[in-house]
C-alpha cells in the first residue's frame, strides 16, 4: 500500500536468525538514504530494541568494512512478547518520540508478521527486506543468506566425502531447514549425496535402506545421506537409528552441521542481493510504499505484500528431489 512521504528519519533493524550478507543490506540501507537526504537511526537487537529504545545513529563510515562481515552489526533478537498489541503499542510510541517516520526491517517470515502489525494498526511506514537462509520466503528467489550457507554446507560435506571414503562409512548430516528442503537439496545435489531426505518428501526408512543396499552390491563402500532438521523421520539421529536397526552391519555415523552454516563471510552473491535490495527497501519507502517486501524474482524487483510473504512459502522443485535420486545411482 502508498502512504503519503513525509519521510526525514528511518529505522533499520534485523531480527530472528541472523543469516550472512545482513551487514551487506544494512550498509545498503544506511548509505542509500544518506545520499537521498535522510536521516538514518540503527535499532539494536531487533524489537526488543524498539521497546528499550536501543537506538544509534548511523553515518556512512558506521558501515564501513562490514560488508564482508557475516552476522549482523546490530545484532538480533526474539522478541515473543511483540505478540501483545500493548507491547507494540509501546514500540510506536518509542519510534515516535525518536522521530523515526518508517521503518526497514531485515529478517524472515516472523520478522515480517511483526512488521505488518505495524503497519496495520498503527500505519507505521514499514518495508521489509527478506533474509534468512532457508530461503522459505515468497516473493523472492534467493534470500539473503541461502547462497552463503548452501556455499558452507557443501564445503563441509566434501570434508566429511574424504573421511567416509577413508573408512568405509555412512555419514548422516543434517542441515539446516526446519520446514524447508532448500538447503539439504541443493546440498545434495552439489556434493554428490546418496539421498537428501527433505521435509516436503516423506521419508521411507525402508526404501532409504533399498537404496543403500543397492549401492553396496554396486561395490559403494561409504556414503552421505544429507538429512534436513525438519524431515518427518524425526532428523538425522533419529533416521540413522532405524537404518542401523535393519542394517545392523553397516558403519554409520552422525553430523550436524548446526549453526556453523548462518555464520561466515557472505558470498559474492549475497552480497550483491542485499546491496540491491537494501538500496531498493530506502526508495520504496521515499515512493510511499509501505506494508511489502522488497524482493527479486528472474532479476527483476518485485514488491511482496507481506500477508502474501508471511502465507506462502517457496515451494521446493520436486523434480530436483528426483534428479538428485537419479544422479546417486
Amino acid at each position: 500500500m502508498k502512504h503519503k512521504t513525509n519521510i526525514r528519519r528511518i529505522g533499520v533493524l534485523t531480527s530472528g536468525g541472523d543469516a550472512p550478507g545482513m551487514n551487506a543490506a544494512i550498509r545498503a540501507v544506511v548509505r542509500t538514504a544518506i545520499y537521498e537526504g535522510v536521516e538514518v537511526v540503527g535499532v539494536m537487537r531487533g524489537f526488543s530494541g524498539l521497546l528499550n529504545r536501543q537506538f544509534i545513529s548511523m553515518q556512512s563510515h558506521s558501515v564501513s568494512k562490514i560488508i564482508s562481515q557475516g552476522g549482523t552489526m546490530l545484532k538480533s533478537s526474539r522478541c515473543p512478547e511483540f505478540r501483545e498489541r500493548e507491547i507494540r503499542e509501546r514500540a510506536v510510541e518509542s519510534l515516535r518520540e525518536a522521530c523515526i517516520d518508517g521503518l526497514v526491517v531485515i529478517g524472515g517470515d516472523g520478522s515480517f508478521r511483526a512488521a505488518n502489525l505495524l503497519c496495520n494498526e498503527f500505519g507505521l511506514p514499514v518495508v521489509g527486506i527478506p533474509g534468512t537462509i532457508d530461503n522459505d520466503i515468497c516473493g523472492t528467489d534467493t534470500t539473503i543468506g541461502f547462497d552463503t550457507a548452501i556455499n558452507t554446507a557443501v564445503s563441509a560435506v566434501d570434508k566429511i566425502r574424504d573421511t567416509a571414503d577413508s573408512h568405509n562409512i555412512i555419514f548422516f548430516v543434517e542441515v539446516m531447514g526446519r520446514d524447508s528442503g532448500f538447503i539439504a537439496l541443493n546440498t545434495a545435489i552439489a556434493t554428490g549425496a546418496e539421498a537428501a531426505l527433505i521435509p516436503e518428501v516423506h521419508t521411507d526408512i525402508e526404501k532409504l535402506c533399498s537404496y543403500m543396499e543397492r549401492d553396496r552390491r554396486k561395490n559403494k563402500t561409504s556414503g552421505i545421506i544429507i538429512v534436513a532438521e525438519g524431515e518427518d523421520g524425526g532428523g538425522a539421529i533419529s533416521v540413522a537409528s532405524k537404518v542401523k536397526e535393519i542394517l545392523p552391519d553397516y558403519e554409520i555415523r552422525v553430523t550436524t552441521l548446526g549453526h556453523i552454516q548462518r555464520g561466515g563471510s557472505p558470498s559474492c552473491n549475497d552480497r550483491v542481493l542485499a546491496s540491491l535490495l537494501g538500496y531498493e527497501a530506502v526508495n520504496a519507502l521515499l515512493k510511499g510504499l509501505s506494508g511489502i517486501m522488497v524482493g527479486q524474482v528472474k532479476n527483476e524487483i518485485r514488491f511482496t505484500p507481506f500477508e502474501e510473504a508471511c502465507a506462502n512459502h517457496n515451494l521446493i522443485n520436486k523434480k530436483w528431489h528426483e534428479i538428485s535420486r537419479i544422479l546417486s545411482l
